[in-house]
């Protein structure tokens, strides 16, 4: 038997401390991962969006805590009406509190459940699944794929407002309230010191044995004719605590207490900032996950696994 996983949900894939561990992450840990499904399996892509305030994160927890990953294998086992947990494996495992819109994961079915489930999951799912989280669409995954290892990147967005009244009550549990005012191209001035490939050890929550080495894509903010502020930020991954540790950096810019040059300096030095805020988890949403051409899928989950480093002679470029 294989118990649940109890490490912390993080908003980027890491490897897992320690305690009890699934079959999946054994297998990984060992080095015995493949993306060959099992004979008599199917892999199925599930796409879905998710409330997070009332969920402990993403992965499943000691203690029984309501978990995004528990609430739908329960809801899987029940509408097969089988008796075993099927595993889910996600595309970012996000902490207590973060949203998602576009989340993907996969499942591995037997050819037998998936037969006779198919045409009528996606229905079953929403009548079993509490209103917080709704499932998009259910299909079977191209060969190779891995919703984790084949993604080439994942985009968030984190929400502000700097009105002076406070957050519009309709998106409380989605907007955060900053009690200054924010000056937009001073945090995107320092949003362009921190793109490209670096160690991001000043913005992440360290876990042994993981790298914090990240391409960052896109980083820009946008104030919305509502008034507020949206940050994009899209990587290859995320390490834990990542992006909330970034916009904390970025707001400190944006009312002045810190100068445009301090988040890419902080980067620099490569070690945690005490300055550095990490900001409430409600404001972060998991917007998209991208993955490449079915015939690339292969390759990029190899890619995926292998621990990166920097090239000699420096942090990645940055200042």
């Amino acid at each position: 038997m294989w118990a649940g996983a109890t490490a912390t949900a993080t908003d980027g894939p890491v490897p897992l401390g320690g305690g009890p561990v699934s079959r999946t992450q054994h297998l990984e840990r060992i080095g015995r991962v493949s993306d060959e499904v099992e004979p008599g399996f199917v892999r199925v892509r599930l796409d879905l969006s998710y409330d997070g305030r009332d969920f402990h994160g993403w992965a499943k927890q000691a203690g029984g805590q309501r978990t995004v990953q528990g609430e739908i294998e329960d809801a899987l086992r029940t509408v097969t009406r089988s008796p075993r947990t099927y595993e889910l494996t996600v595309a970012g495992r996000t902490d207590a509190g973060v949203h998602a819109r576009g989340q993907v994961a996969h499942v591995d079915l037997p050819q037998d459940v998936w037969a006779e489930h198919r045409d009528k999951l996606l229905r079953r799912l929403a009548g079993r699944l509490a209103h917080d989280v709704r499932i998009w669409r259910v299909a079977e995954a191209p060969a190779g794929f891995n919703a984790r290892f084949s993604a080439i990147w994942r985009r968030y967005a984190y929400r502000v407002t700097d009105d002076p009244g406070g957050v519009d009550p309709l998106l409380r549990g989605h907007v955060l309230w900053h009690d200054w005012p924010l000056d937009l191209d001073a945090m995107n001035a320092a949003a362009e010191r921190l793109l490209g490939e670096h160690d991001f050890a000043a913005y992440c929550k360290k876990r042994d044995g993981a790298t914090t080495i990240r391409t960052l894509q896109e980083l820009r903010w946008e104030r919305l004719p509502s008034g507020v502020l949206e940050a994009t930020v899209r990587a290859d991954a995320f390490c834990h605590n990542m992006v909330r540790s970034l916009v904390g950096a970025m707001l400190f810019v944006g009312d002045g207490h810190r100068p445009v040059e301090w988040p890419g300096k902080v980067l620099a030095a490569g070690v945690r900032d005490s300055a550095v805020h990490v900001v409430r988890p409600h404001g972060l949403t998991l917007e998209e996950v991208g993955y490449p051409a079915d015939e690339l899928l292969a390759a990029r989950n190899r890619e995926a696994r292998n621990k990166r480093s920097l090239p000699a002679g420096g942090r990645g470029g940055c200042c």
